[in-house]
């Protein structure tokens, strides 16, 4: 079992910055693949970044690259994603994830577990 526990969220207007992080508890020696996700009311839930171990790679989603950052601390068992320059669309609930590699990165049915969320919001 893994249980993975986010934080950082919070409010701030645009271009502000928070960091999320995300802190694994459990089994995950057997992960290679840990992913950031959002999902706004009224919409599906969307991949924004993915990181790799051995070898780092790292993916991002269109609308947020050169802005949002996702990182790891191995010995902290712990993902990060900064988040500069956040703009009112980029207001949602922000989840971590852990996948064993099956499916695309931006795929939610490929990976196994979740956080509760934490809640970004960005006003203009």
């Amino acid at each position: 079992q893994v249980q993975l526990v986010e934080s950082g969220g919070g409010s701030v207007q645009a271009g502000g910055s928070l960091r999320l992080s995300c802190a694994a508890f459990g089994d995950t020696y057997s992960s290679n693949r840990m992913g950031w996700f959002r999902q706004a009311p009224g919409k599906e839930r969307e991949g924004v970044a993915a990181i790799y171990t051995g070898p780092v790679s790292t993916y991002y989603a269109d609308s947020v690259k050169g802005r949002f950052t996702i990182s790891q601390d191995n010995a902290k068992n712990t993902v990060y994603l900064q988040m500069n320059s956040l703009k009112p669309e980029d207001t949602a609930m922000y989840y971590c994830a852990q996948s064993f590699g099956i499916g695309r990165w931006f795929e939610p049915y490929g990976y196994n577990y979740w956080g509760q969320g934490t809640q970004v919001t960005v006003s203009s």
